[in-house]
């Protein structure tokens, strides 16, 4: 631990690291500083004066250069003459700091009453009202009248788009320049910024479309006023008449800590509905920030195209029947099938869904919808309890590889792009460039099929052939501490299973297992695929293959035959389908019976994260019942219908509440022994402090009173599989290898709901070197028809000097099977 300083704030002592800021430290002690500009995750500036305070110092004779002493033996004291602001001044030994003197609540008067001189008298309408520093500032050392002029106020914009996401009013700004340093420093977004100078500064944004970032939504969670807000809470609701859940965003691997404020509503017809999401404080996983995909991204939850009763298949049609009849069907098919049964799941389902729908029938194949491998490796060789992005810096490295975060994963790439700025070592390996490589200590290229051979030529024994190889093998050897994120661009399942254990291999033969921040992780397509995988469900190698002769293919949350016209054939040719979703997707079209689940809003759960941490949601809306079972008509949980199906099977399951099933989780799976709901809901102080009941100094971001979560302790390793070599793919002469990649906006039936984000929807588009386009007669945003199993579409094609020669990268919507490249004989397209 570094030097502390001892000091007095308001006569109450006070000891903090050397460096620590005043209003920190008052902080510490339960004092409020008043600020505006300042903010805890962004660098001081000093501009609103509203946190001026009272500082006294040891006087030091200047001749012996010792401290001066009172007749008790106690160091004098001396003042300076004017007042210094608390969010630039670091704390001193034998410091003295006043804040509630006569003389600062003066200064503090003075100011708030220049801050309302252009500021609107509009609290009553205004969305900020009953969370809105000024305001509540204002009431306790405002004055009551004003010695300026009412006519001379400034009138300007009220709904003043900055993007389709964040609207501005200009008259409400304080000027306090959060929104702008948080774009610039913390996200590296610089979009928005200050134009004209004097009582003409006004907030514009600089990019095409308005506020071109992904994390716009933060912004008006740290103004400290209502000059910012979001479309979706716009006049839709006071603060005060909200109630809040806490919860996990299961958009991504991360497992952001979120919070759903939600409220009855006569529109709604007396049901609760979601008003917004807000972040939730948890300094290991996310801090104080969530992507707009995890803030906007909610509203599938409450779509009304959502399946509301079950329906099974007669004389050809899917028809509404009663729980009982399908339920009784489900359960008569699969006790018929024996090992004939294959189940597939995705990780958009909680462990306690997952470990559920394991035990219907443990003979059957227990399948996990994704294309990327290595699951297990994580299991064994994933980030150890402690780990923890924020405190990884000088003698750490980061290495991130086949994959793009700042659209897979946005909050690690944030961590680990303040990571590299607090000196760790990044290392990005990727067949092109993206975000992160700004942030890159060294950036290795490869070109797509030698992801494997690249990541060996890291080892210790191996000789890079390029110095940036030689450089990062250097660095890995050297390291204390070395964190591997894997992902798998233009990897099917074979591919990136190879990758994983070439990464497995690096990580143990550079002694980077087995504690707190070393390991692997993962980035997943899903919130949950890591936990799917500790439930015991595996990728097939062949899933056409398994489905099509499926004698009962239970599928649960995935939508096989809608990403992939193969996969929707071989749906079709099982001999018996049953889908539990939430909407009538194209695999529940082909199905014979539905089964109508609740979202994850509507009940609790756990979720594991890929930095195999598992979290605990709690149900926001509870207008049904949130364990299903007792729920006669609409939609149940799927850890209850599972339940309910084994006991028509004669199996005992667990199927009441979730915390029962996570018991039986933790008796099953070595990994998951010491946990437990309760533990799960466990918290600690964390820092810096933030919570609803001081809103100027760290905004409307939530404190955690409901639980951080919990790492999986290191499991023992057994014997890891030998590296194994990727499928080489044959390329026929004119033809184009297809890579899909991801989008934090791909489409996708969670996602569509939410209208707000339709301008964002990755297009269907194909991303070509000039040279590749040349070489097959395309030119820049041309139209072009591309056909892939049976189906043709018009995509556009874009030209791009920094992309690989000779292949194409496509979004997902273009209908690409799941990170599987394709080969596209143009000839025939």
């Amino acid at each position: 631990m570094g030097k502390t300083i001892n000091l007095m704030i308001d006569n109450c002592p006070v000891t903090v690291p050397e460096g620590t800021l005043i209003v920190d430290a008052a902080k510490q002690v339960g004092i409020d500083i008043p600020v505006f500009c300042y903010h805890p995750k962004l660098k001081q500036v000093g501009m609103c004066r509203m946190c001026l305070v009272e500082v006294g110092r040891p006087l030091v004779d200047r001749v012996t250069s010792q401290p001066v002493l009172e007749a008790d033996g106690s160091a004098r004291i001396q003042f300076a003459p004017k007042l210094e602001t608390a969010c630039t001044t670091p704390v001193s030994e034998g410091m003295r700091v006043v804040t509630l003197s006569e003389k600062v609540r003066t200064v503090r008067r003075e100011m708030l009453e220049f801050f309302l001189t252009s500021h609107p008298l509009d609290c009553p309408i205004c969305d900020k009202g009953g969370e809105c520093p000024l305001q509540n500032l204002t009431l306790e050392y405002g004055p009551g009248q004003t010695r300026f002029l009412l006519e001379e106020k400034q009138h300007l914009g009220k709904r003043v788009p900055l993007g389709e996401l964040i609207y501005l009013d200009r008259e409400r700004c304080v000027q306090c320049a959060r929104c702008t340093r948080f774009e610039h420093e913390v996200v590296d977004d610089p979009v928005i910024n200050f134009h004209n100078r004097g009582r003409a500064l006004e907030i514009i944004t600089e990019s095409d479309p308005g506020f071109d970032s992904i994390w716009s939504g933060n912004t008006t969670d740290i103004c400290p006023v209502g000059a910012l807000t979001t479309t979706d809470f716009r006049f839709a609701a006071r603060p005060w008449e909200l109630t809040s859940a806490a919860s996990i965003c299961n958009q991504c691997p991360v497992g952001c800590n979120i919070v759903y404020n939600v409220r009855r509503e006569a529109v709604n017809s007396g049901k609760t509905g979601i008003k917004r999401v807000m972040p939730r404080q948890n300094e290991a996983v996310n801090e104080i920030w969530i992507c707009d995909k995890g803030r906007f991204g909610y509203h599938y939850t409450e779509s009304p195209a959502r399946l509301r009763q079950p329906l099974v298949r007669k004389d050809g049609e899917l028809q509404p029947a009663t729980w009982d009849e399908a339920l009784d069907l489900v359960a008569e098919k699969i006790g018929a099938a024996g090992s004939g049964l294959v189940t597939l799941v995705s990780g958009r389902l909680a462990n306690e869904d997952l470990f559920n729908l394991r035990q219907i029938n443990p003979a059957g194949a227990a399948l996990l919808y994704t294309s990327m491998g290595g699951g297990d490796l994580v299991g064994q060789l994933g980030v150890s309890q402690g780990s923890n992005f924020g405190e990884m810096g000088k003698n750490s490295v980061i290495l991130v590889v086949a994959c793009d975060l700042h659209e897979e994963a946005p909050v690690w790439w944030l961590r680990i792009k303040q990571a590299s700025e607090r000196g760790a070592t990044v290392i990005v390996v990727n067949p092109r460039p993206t975000r992160l490589d700004r942030f890159a200590t060294y950036g290795v290229r490869y070109a797509y099929g030698e992801e494997t051979a690249t990541l060996q030529a890291l080892l210790p024994e191996a000789a890079g052939a390029s110095e940036a190889i030689r450089k990062a093998a250097e660095a890995l050897r050297n390291a204390e501490n070395c964190v591997v994120l894997y992902g798998s661009e233009g990897l099917g399942l074979a591919g990136s299973t190879s990758l994983a254990q070439a990464c497995a291999d690096l990580l143990v033969k550079t002694n980077h297992v087995g504690r707190a921040n070393n390991g692997l992780i993962g980035v997943w397509p899903n919130g949950n695929t890591q936990g799917a995988w500790d439930m015991g469900f595996r990728p097939a190698e062949d899933l056409s293959g398994a489905l099509g002769k499926a004698l009962v293919a239970y599928i649960a949350a995935a939508d096989p035959a809608g990403d992939d016209p193969a996969l929707a054939m071989a749906v079709d040719r099982a001999a018996f389908v049953v889908v539990q979703e939430l909407f009538l997707t194209e695999t529940a079209r082909l199905a014979d019976v539905v089964l109508p689940v609740m979202p994850y809003t509507e009940r609790e759960g756990s979720y594991t994260s890929g930095e195999r941490r598992v979290q605990r949601f709690y149900p926001a809306v509870k207008d049904q019942p949130s364990s299903g079972i007792a729920a006669l008509a609409g939609p149940r949980a799927d850890y209850a219908i599972a339940a309910q199906i084994g006991s028509r099977l004669g199996l005992t399951m667990e199927g009441r509440a979730p915390s029962l099933i996570f018991n039986k989780i933790a008796a099953t799976l070595p990994a998951y022994a010491s946990l437990s709901f309760q533990k799960l809901a466990e918290v600690v102080e964390q820092s810096p402090i933030v919570g609803r009941t001081d809103l100027y100094y760290g905004g409307t971001t939530y404190d955690n009173k409901q639980g951080l979560g919990v790492q999986l302790p290191a499991v023992p390793m057994g014997n890891l599989p030998k590296v194994s070599s990727p499928p080489k793919m044959d390329v026929p002469a004119g033809s184009l290898v297809l890579v899909p990649i991801t989008r934090l906006y791909d489409r996708g039936s969670l996602l569509l709901p939410s209208k707000l984000l339709h301008q964002r929807l990755a297009q269907p588009a194909i991303w070509l070197h000039p040279e590749t386009a040349a070489a097959f007669g395309l030119q820049d945003r041309m139209m072009f028809p591309v056909t892939l199993s049976g189906h043709t579409q018009d995509v556009s094609i874009r030209v791009d000097d920094t992309l690989p020669v000779g292949v194409g990268l496509v979004t997902r919507s273009v209908g690409l099977p799941v990170n599987q490249p394709v080969i596209l004989a143009m000839s025939h397209t």
